[in-house]
């Protein structure tokens, strides 16, 4: 990744509560942009809504909760003295280790001292004149800024449907995605999950062997591959370490930014014995790389089938009832929706205290005094846990009251859906960055990667401006039209448009059916920015 060579220095002082640049969330993207901009002689400062670093690892600590993408990949890579002295424990990285590394980022670059922690964002406004952001916070306070970056996240607006009757459960609630900081236990208690998606896939083991009795609330089963997770050996931490740099040149190479082997063959030219050989040795390797087994897997549905009826039979093989089975084996697409990764899962409902409760047909009646109703009957239970997922890509920022140019309001802008040009800024928002947002690879990605190159566009990006005595950046219209439209392009090629997936906002009443991250991979991508930057930034208005 490009550095700076030298410690730039500024040439004027800003007045107390004034910034070069406010950049909102201390996630991982908030970290690393602030270090960049401190680097580059920028005075900027980040506001947290939380008492802690870390984003979606500091907010995500329902149990189990755990990186889908390998430890030693699902880490920053623009520090080698940072990547070697970091030892990850597993192969897939639990949430308190995940955290613990935020927190030894942030102490190991000193970062804290620039971070207000419990500081929530709720509006941020142009100020033409001036030509800064004003960015307002929930206690009233201000600051100004002449760069304003949302590190906001693309999960961390947790969506919780409007269920008849909620407020009269007398008994304990949780949303996976807002997990109490203090530990919770289940033990001899019913307990009621709502939802089968990524957080529930991870939470349900450990929560089952908890509970007295767990009942599992379904409306469309997911495609879950085994992690295999496992300790790392010194020795493959010491060959990891030895081969970093090859290891993030060939991960930079694939459509993911994750370095595992993507066939370039077909499934439909392969013959069906040997294609099955391929499934199993994935299926045994575990992860993601499982939808890497052929090339035509989400472009051709015939060749889709023949991975989903494979995963459907294992499922068969886990689960010993039959009608469960067949309840928790998924009809659509795989990889469609996220593919989660499991430690267990179809396995739990063996257990004699674990009970699916199908709602694809009547939906969940309504949230009772005592527990949930379905259909007529009431599950009484204990607790409640919600794993109703989040409002993605899209959430976090509408929830800021967002205004650019003439006071555009951002929610107006993207009432049909959202509009950016690389996922990087919109039109009629000067000065105004969203790191890994809309339009962008983002959630089809290795993050933290994905994350590196935007912070080092967007901070490449500020040191041009500095340079060229220039005030202003934002896109062009037609620019961002014509990106929009590439994107939309590239994933109607897909499979991805044949299910009710989060990547859609289909979780969301009343959002746009919008397919909202970049389908088109990141060496592409990465392709396409780095031209926009050596073409002087082009597509963007500068002044």
């Amino acid at each position: 990744m490009t550095q700076p060579q030298v410690q730039a220095k500024r040439t004027e002082t800003l007045p107390k509560g004034n910034f070069d640049a406010v950049i909102v969330g201390a996630g991982f993207a908030g970290l690393y942009m602030l270090h960049r901009l401190r680097e580059m002689g920028f005075k900027a400062r980040v506001l947290e809504a939380g008492s802690g670093v870390g984003g979606t690892w500091y907010w995500n600590r329902y149990p189990g909760a755990r990186c889908d993408v390998e430890s030693v990949q699902y880490s920053f890579q623009f520090s080698d003295a940072l990547q070697q002295d970091w030892d990850w424990s597993e192969r897939y990285a639990a949430q308190p280790e995940l955290l613990a590394y935020a927190n030894h980022v942030a102490d190991r670059f000193d970062l804290r001292r620039d971070i207000q922690f419990n500081t929530r964002v709720s509006r941020a406004s142009f100020d033409e004149t001036a030509g800064r952001w004003v960015i307002e916070t929930g206690d009233g306070a201000r600051v100004t800024a002449t760069h304003c970056i949302m590190a906001t996240g693309c999960l961390s607006s947790p969506n919780m449907p409007a269920f008849k009757g909620l407020e009269t459960f007398a008994g304990e609630r949780y949303h996976t995605g807002y997990w109490p900081h203090e530990n919770i236990d289940f033990t001899g208690k019913r307990v009621a999950m709502i939802g089968t998606g990524s957080s529930a896939v991870q939470s349900i083991p450990i929560i089952a062997g908890q509970a007295k009795q767990l009942f599992v609330f379904q409306r469309t089963p997911n495609y879950a591959i085994p992690a295999h997770n496992a300790p790392l050996t010194p020795q493959y931490r010491r060959a990891i370490k030895a081969d970093y740099a090859g290891l993030r040149e060939r991960a930079r190479k694939n459509m993911t930014g994750i370095d595992f082997d993507y066939s370039d063959a077909a499934a439909l030219e392969t013959p069906p014995d040997e294609r099955a050989r391929e499934y199993e040795t994935r299926w045994q390797r575990g992860g993601l790389s499982f939808l890497g087994a052929y090339k035509d897997l989400m472009v051709d549905q015939a060749a889709n089938d023949t991975a989903a009826e494979f995963v459907r039979a294992k499922i068969r093989e886990k689960v010993r009832d039959a009608r469960v089975a067949e309840l928790l084996a998924p009809k659509n697409t795989i990889g469609c929706k996220r593919l989660c990764i499991d430690i267990g899962y179809y396995e739990t409902f063996n257990r004699p205290n674990v009970s699916l409760v199908d709602v694809s047909e009547s939906g969940i009646e309504a949230i009772t005094q005592q527990g949930v109703k379905v259909e007529g009957r009431e599950y009484k239970v204990d607790a409640i846990v919600f794993a109703t997922g989040f409002d993605a890509m899209t959430g976090a920022l509408l929830k800021i009251d967002i205004r650019g140019k003439g006071g555009l309001s951002l929610r107006e802008k993207w009432r049909e859906g959202p509009r950016t040009y690389l996922g990087l800024g919109m039109a009629g928002f000067p000065n105004l960055f969203t790191i890994t947002g809309p339009g962008s690879p983002s959630v089809l990605t290795n993050m933290l990667p994905t994350i590196e190159q935007h912070v080092d566009w967007i901070a490449d990006c500020l040191g041009y401006l500095r340079d060229h005595g220039l005030a202003r950046i934002e896109p062009s219209e037609q620019a961002e039209q014509d990106w929009g439209a590439h994107v939309g392009e590239l994933a109607g090629r897909t499979l991805r448009y044949t299910c009710g997936s989060w990547y859609l906002g289909v979780n969301i009443p009343g959002k746009p059916r919008v397919f909202m991250p970049y389908i088109g991979g990141f060496p592409r991508y990465i392709e396409k920015c780095s031209e926009v930057a050596g073409k002087g930034y082009e597509g963007f208005l500068l002044g």
